[in-house]
């Protein structure tokens, strides 16, 4: 059943799947994705014991911001401060976050900056703080060519593409994202749907320019900003996960994050998948939660 709960400047709509008294579990979409992503994955863990949380994040589906002042920004800090928020509202000590693309950014940065509130963290991408400081340095033109929608967004004519084309655009991403994963007409439209939240332009197209430094962030989480600029190492025990077929994330994958993980760490390479890591391979996520459980306990 679909719930909502104030958290922070948001009225965050979640899912509330498994056992109350469950080692609580969050997981976390990205861009342009949605709780769907989840729908294999949460029957899983639920059945081994699990309480599983699954918001939509901020300028997704109903999710909604409390006042039209707030700023809407995508950007890294917020999205994490949006996750702790979630968990102080529910009245969660500590969890587990899993988590992808922007989800699985504001897991990252929950487990280096507040290590006493995540029991483990399994991240698709590895490490994935932004380190918007070197963000101008270029890279090879391989992985340039995979950011090209970043780029787009840079622009005023990207923000109005997105406005016009939101599904079109996204459709595209999912197939070039994802080159070997048969979504149907109704896998993508069923999350389709998400992308009419009032706010997701605004935020998407915020997120895409904040972490090259070309617009300022909310002033609210400045200072959380700054600690990221030190690329701070994360300490929980951790999996990181790639699809080899992963469409965006740059070449080689998160392979050589493993120096950024202080705590006991696996990486695990999943064949045959894209970059939307748990709705196309909900088994093999799922099993990488379940392992860091079964390691702490």
């Amino acid at each position: 059943m679909l719930k909502r709960i104030q958290a922070g400047v948001l009225e965050i709509a979640y899912y509330d799947e498994g056992p109350a008294d469950g080692t609580a579990v969050a997981l976390l979409h990205g861009f342009p994705y949605d709780v769907r992503a989840y729908a294999a994955v949460s029957p899983l863990l639920a059945a081994s014991g699990c309480r599983v949380i699954i918001p939509y994040l901020r300028g997704y589906g109903p999710t909604r911001f409390l006042s039209s002042d707030t700023p809407r920004s995508g950007q890294q800090g917020v999205l994490a401060g949006d996750l702790l928020a979630l968990l102080d509202s529910l009245e969660i000590s500590k969890a587990v976050l899993a988590g992808y693309d922007w989800g699985g950014r504001a897991a990252c940065i929950a487990a280096a900056l507040w290590p006493d509130r995540v029991r483990a963290l399994v991240s698709v991408g590895g490490y994935n703080i932004h380190d918007i400081p070197r963000s101008v340095e270029p890279q090879n033109p391989e992985n340039e060519y995979r950011y090209w929608y970043q780029y787009y967004f840079h622009s005023e004519r990207g923000r109005a593409g997105l406005s016009k084309n939101r599904r079109e655009f996204c459709r595209l991403l999912w197939r070039l994202w994802s080159p070997t994963w048969k979504f149907t007409d109704e896998d993508f439209n069923r999350t389709a749907v998400s992308f009419d939240n009032p706010d997701f332009v605004d935020i998407v197209v915020h997120s895409y320019r904040h972490r090259y430094g070309l617009v300022a962030g909310d002033p609210s989480v400045e200072e959380l900003e700054q600690r990221l600029t030190k690329l701070p190492k994360i300490a929980v025990p951790s999996i990181t996960l790639d699809g080899r077929d992963d469409g965006v994330t740059p070449l080689g994958g998160s392979a050589g994050h493993r120096h950024l993980f202080t705590g006991r760490y696996e990486y695990r390479m999943i064949p045959g998948v894209g970059h939307n890591l748990p709705q196309e391979a909900p088994r093999e996520f799922s099993e990488a939660v379940l392992s860091l459980l079964q390691a702490d306990g």
